[in-house]
């Protein structure tokens, strides 16, 4: 950019105008002096001493920076600013338009039959019954459970409310779980994936394999005893320096890739979040799940805070209010956060903090055992291999491996997926382990290069071009990953030692070792849970119940930033390994010229440009490699989803009303007559039924009021009614009958029948419980003593259909 050009830019590029031309007569300047001062040392008249700090002094150094500054002002900032934000609300509203798509849309009217749906559908109605203040005992029987779903689902009705749009529970049910698994989780996991390079390259610039050959150029020139030559040679670095930001460029738009893609493989997987609406549904803890990356990717903030001893309260805040998020939408959370976590907390903290983080961890297991053995009796605790005594494995070892690997894809996109995952995690091994071998031997040289004192600018260049020839000769593979190339200016010397003692630490070592570490905790969890039988599996997978459905949302955390590193390091080694077939000869051919005079000629500055064309083309080019091989593993993971459409099927099958077998939870029939009993009863008389023949969801279709509006029907609760009003029916006494229900509400007592309990229940573990309330001996000797009495008859619906009163006295 000539100065003309810079001056009709407008009032910033008027001062970068000065400075530029400042620049020119400062370094004319300097020329002239150094070419006086190495001709005296020549002759014998120079002395030894410090170097003198051109920066500091206004030399043409601190110039030369000022400059650099200027025309940074003038690059096209806006769009680097704006091309991350672009890219991720691209990607993120590419995985809306996915789950959408995805979504089964027999459920906006109808509700999901299964065994967890009703209890979900039942606490948002409790919530538009009593407010938010019945967050906090959802349950019947007034117990905790976690709310914050059900909560965003009734602000979803109340916001619907005040534009004059009635909204369903159904469907508030809908669209809360898209907006958490279409707009959250692939937006968490956006911040998750793109934490790690972003904390790489923190306060770095893009690193280039032949970033030492350009200072090498630089240095030499500085040093020239010629003032025509150094003239010359000052817009080598200039020509040189375009490609540099040439090839910046190419990796900048490479780390944007990931908000266009990171997105849309966040929910190409079966494992989350579809798995877990089909599953139940699971609806808070994948609601849960789907806030945990961001929680995760605060807390490896904190510990940045913690290792720079700046921010921490900032960090430690913005932590706290996550966790706490998370816990309010399923404590269980929990588990899988320690899980991932772990590898990071040892390789991460201090000892003193790794120290009270396990203890902290112990705590809340020991709290935990506490609280399963208070909560559900059981005469199996001692003995942890009769535990989950009805699980079966459903993959054997193979499968169960194979299923890590490929984040739960299928067929081609679980290939791509599984070599990428494995070919990226050990290029990042070698790249960072490289870096750290680097930065070891920089640290070594700095240190060296402080104690030995310099004679002259000619032993500088000497030297300088010396160790570019035996780093470049030495192997190829050092510098297919080297360390980023350090800032000269009078603000990076300032901070030097603080960098040098970040570097040192091995940040990039220490991130793959832990996130490698905590996928094969991941995956040793799925493959107990899944393949393996014994005390020791049903240990480590007893706190997600020894569900499979819960452990497979725990893939895409580990996997996917795996995957993202991967990639960089592919991408960085063939563009750093593409670049050195020219390095090694043209820096040969550099230090060979400079070896012989002092004077550098074109022809080494032509050398430098010609490598540095050589990594803006490979730049470019795996830029584009890069970008084929992902949007390849995305679109295809879209074309070829069988898991996904058997889940999508198997949601339809379960909310269709077209039910072959008529004891089913919800069929036409079934439908029709709690139409008519609610209409019958009203909406504030009780109404007892068992609960596994379907009759609990009139209390959300029809607003009926359901003794026992959920499945599960805790009997061990002092405050519940259902183990009382259980244990009296199944009695068999009449006045034992009526003064347990006859008390419940003011309201009339109603029983209905409707069939036996519907097969797709009969894993409920407690089922038993509820035999006597569909026993037609024990319900005809009622009938016969007054103690219910049939108001209305629906034999023509199914075999013994009726709606009874009970015979209070009301």
């Amino acid at each position: 950019m000539t100065s003309e050009q810079i001056t009709n830019t407008g009032s910033v590029s008027g001062d970068c105008g000065s400075a530029q031309a400042r620049a020119r007569t400062h370094v004319q300047a300097y020329v002239q002096t150094q070419a006086r001062q190495n001709g005296s040392a020549k002759d014998g008249s120079a002395t030894n001493g410090p170097a003198r700090n051109d920066s500091a002094k206004g030399g043409p150094s601190g110039q030369k920076h000022g400059l650099q500054r200027c025309h940074a002002m003038l690059r096209p900032v806006s769009l680097r600013a704006l091309l991350p934000w672009l890219t991720s609300i691209i990607g993120v509203a590419s995985a809306l338009c996915l789950v959408i798509a995805w979504f089964p849309s027999t459920v906006w009217n109808t509700p999901i039959v299964s065994s967890d749906a009703p209890a979900h559908y039942y606490f948002i109605h409790r919530l538009l019954d009593e407010g938010l203040g019945a967050a906090l005992h959802l349950w019947p029987h007034d117990s905790f459970y976690p709310p914050l779903f059900h909560i965003c689902a009734y602000l979803v009705i109340k916001i619907a409310a005040l534009f004059g749009v009635q909204c369903s529970i159904y469907a508030a049910f809908n669209i809360t779980w898209i907006i958490a698994s279409g707009v959250i989780f692939p937006a968490g996991m956006l911040v998750l994936c793109r934490y790690f390079p972003q904390r790489w390259n923190r306060g770095n610039p893009i690193s280039n394999p032949i970033s030492r050959i350009s200072q090498a150029s630089s240095t030499s020139e500085s040093s020239s005893v010629s003032e025509s030559s150094n003239i010359s040679n000052q817009q080598v670095p200039s020509a040189v320096n375009r490609q540099y930001d040439a090839a910046s460029d190419a990796t900048f738009v490479l780390q944007n890739l990931i908000g266009l893609f990171v997105p849309v493989l966040a929910v190409s997987s079966v494992c989350h979040p579809y798995g877990l609406l089909n599953a139940g549904p699971l609806i808070a803890f994948g609601f849960a799940t789907s806030l945990l990356p961001f929680l995760i990717a605060a807390t490896l903030r904190l510990f940045d805070a913690i290792a720079a001893r700046e921010h921490i309260a900032k960090w430690l805040a913005i932590t706290a209010v996550a966790g706490v998020v998370c816990l309010v939408a399923h404590p269980r959370i929990a588990f899988t956060y320690a899980l991932i976590l772990v590898p990071f907390i040892v390789l991460r903290l201090p000892w003193k903090l790794i120290l009270g983080a396990f203890i902290a961890m112990c705590v809340g297991a020991v709290a935990f055992v506490a609280l399963m053995l208070t909560s559900f009796k059981s005469d199996r605790w001692a003995n942890p291999d009769s535990w989950f005594h009805s699980h079966q494995p459903s993959k054997n070892l193979w499968e169960s491996i194979s299923f890590c690997l490929t984040d739960g894809l299928d067929g081609f996109p679980a290939i791509l997926f599984a070599l990428l995952l494995i070919a990226g995690t050990a290029a990042a091994f070698v790249c960072a382990s490289r870096r750290a071998a680097a930065r070891a031997s920089d640290s070594f040289s700095s240190a060296a290069s402080t104690v030995v004192p310099v004679a002259s600018a000619d032993v500088d260049v000497d030297a300088s071009t010396s160790d570019i020839a035996v780093s470049a000769a030495d192997s190829p593979v050092s510098v297919s990953c080297p360390p980023p190339a350090s800032h000269s200016n009078a603000t990076d010397a300032a901070s030097a030692s603080s960098e040098s003692s970040r570097l040192r630490r091995n940040d990039r070592l220490r991130d793959v070792i832990a996130l490698t570490a905590a996928f094969l905790l991941v995956a040793l969890v799925y493959v107990c849970t899944v393949t393996l039988v014994g005390a020791l599996p049903n240990i480590i997978s007893a706190p997600w119940y020894r569900d499979e459905n819960r452990i497979m949302t725990m893939l895409p955390l580990v996997t996917l930033p795996l995957l993202v590193i991967g990639i960089n390091a592919l991408a960085e080694c063939v563009s750093a390994c593409a670049a050195s077939a020219s390095f090694a000869p043209s820096a040969s051919s550099f230090s060979t010229k400079n070896s012989a005079s002092s004077v550098p000629s074109l022809s080494s500055a032509s050398a430098v440009s010609s490598v540095k064309n050589a990594s803006f083309a490979s730049n470019w080019i795996v830029l584009i490699a890069v970008f084929l091989v992902i949007a390849i593993l995305a679109v295809s993971a879209q074309i070829v989803c069988p898991s996904r459409s058997a889940a999508r099927d198997t949601i339809i099958a379960h909310s269709s009303l077209n039910q072959s077998d008529p004891n089913e939870q919800l069929t036409e029939q079934k439908i029709a007559v709690l139409r008519k009993v609610t209409k019958r009863t009203g909406t504030q008389a009780t109404i007892i039924s068992d609960p596994l023949n379907g009759s609990m969801y009139a209390e959300t279709l029809f607003n009926a009021n359901m003794l026992y509006p959920i499945i599960n029907a805790r009997t061990d609760v002092p405050s519940a009614p259902f183990g009382k009003v259980e244990t009296a029916f199944a009695s068999g006494d009449a006045q034992q009958v009526l003064g347990t229900v006859c008390p419940l509400t003011d309201a009339p007592e109603y029983f209905l029948t409707m069939g036996d309990q519907a097969q797709s229940l009969q894993s409920f573990p407690y089922r038993a419980q509820y035999d006597s309330f569909h026993n037609e001996e024990l319900i005809d000797t009622y009938v016969d003593g007054g103690t219910l009495v049939k108001v209305a008859d629906y034999s023509q619906y199914g075999q013994g259909w009726a709606l009874y009163r009970f015979g209070c006295t009301d």
